[in-house]
């Protein structure tokens, strides 16, 4: 990819390489009550400091700046979003921005059985819930928690509630849930749910992804392919989704396969993230973030501040850059990032 004009300085977050930035990450906490194997370690990791938090006003401001900035959907993410307890007052000041932003959320599910009515009134339209494995003891094989009963009991509230399509994250493990592939697929046509295979990235607290112990996206459609047909949708439907979707047994439902190691989509990304503690990225896999917390406290106006997101548009790369040579993972894990 080449840069084909300088970065702008009016208009909606455009890059040096032609790319609309409207979807924007926004991390709300760096806390889980998981501990998935290739996120973070067993015992955890040192958690941001409470301080350095964006308060719920701040969140709701620079969540507006964006939204004058040609933001059109914005996604809650951590950690685990549900663990912040005035959630449903960030979903609803998000939502009463002017023009109102599409507000979604990528959760474990634990605990949105007692949550999910109170945030679509609040204004969230959808779910993105991760679902590995549908068997209890692999799934605290991966997790090292005793909860898919509270994950599938939150999959089952979303869907009543109204936040629509459910979309299903699952992360395959050599060895592990590899096996799981069809039976997930099988759950999600059942329920009317949207599958979303996705291949492991270096993003684990730990730094021990390992290319080789990865399943690729060939492979997952391997697992599928002897229980299911599946037929590739037309290019063109993808846009900047990072998914490419399959047909499957002729349609309507589809399956998904987000391969972002083997088949890296950069080239139409229009993603952009906040951290829970203030930091723009520009790419999930960003070696360096932009500080909006200091001078958003510092007293700096809305249009200094969306310079700053601007500027770091700006930096943003052609690629990822995983399957160079030099490639070095973010010093961030996943959950200090938001997905």
């Amino acid at each position: 990819m080449t840069a084909t004009a300088p970065q702008p300085q009016r208009g909606p977050l455009i890059d040096r390489y032609g790319r609309v930035h409207r979807d924007l990450r926004i991390s709300v906490t760096d806390r889980c009550s998981l501990r998935c194997t290739y996120c973070m370690p067993e015992d955890g990791v040192p958690w941001l400091p409470r301080l350095t938090m964006l308060t719920t006003p701040e969140v709701i401001r620079l969540g507006g700046i964006a939204v004058s900035l040609g933001i059109e959907e914005i996604r809650l993410t951590g950690g685990e979003p549900l663990l912040r307890r005035d959630l449903v007052d960030v979903v609803a000041g998000l939502a009463a921005l002017d023009p109102a932003p599409e507000i979604s959320m990528t959760t474990n599910g634990i605990g949105l059985d007692k949550t999910a009515s109170a945030l679509r009134e609040a204004g969230m339209t959808r779910v993105n819930v991760s679902l590995d494995t549908l068997r209890r003891e692999t799934f605290i094989q991966l997790a090292k928690r005793d909860r898919l009963h509270d994950t599938l009991s939150g999959v089952r509230a979303a869907a009543e509630a109204g936040l629509t399509p459910v979309k299903l994250n699952t992360v395959l493990m050599r060895g592990i849930n590899d096996i799981d592939a069809p039976d997930l697929l099988a759950f999600a046509l059942e329920h009317g749910y949207e599958l979303r295979f996705i291949e492991q990235m270096p993003l684990d607290a730990q730094h021990r992804w390992d290319r080789s112990q990865m399943i690729t996206g060939e492979e997952i459609l391997a697992h599928l392919r002897p229980r299911f047909d599946l037929e590739p949708m037309p290019d063109e439907s993808r846009g900047s989704a990072p998914a490419e979707l399959f047909l499957v047994n002729g349609g309507p439902a589809t399956v998904g396969v987000i391969a972002s190691v083997t088949m890296p989509f950069c080239g139409t990304c229009d993603r952009v993230r906040l951290t829970a503690d203030g930091q723009v990225r520009n790419c999930l896999f960003a070696a360096g973030e932009t500080d909006l917390r200091t001078p958003l406290r510092d007293g700096a106006s809305d249009d200094e501040l969306a310079q700053i997101f601007r500027d770091s548009i700006g930096a943003k790369l052609p690629g990822h850059g995983i399957n160079e040579p030099h490639f070095l993972q973010p010093p961030r894990p996943m959950s200090a990032i938001g997905g």
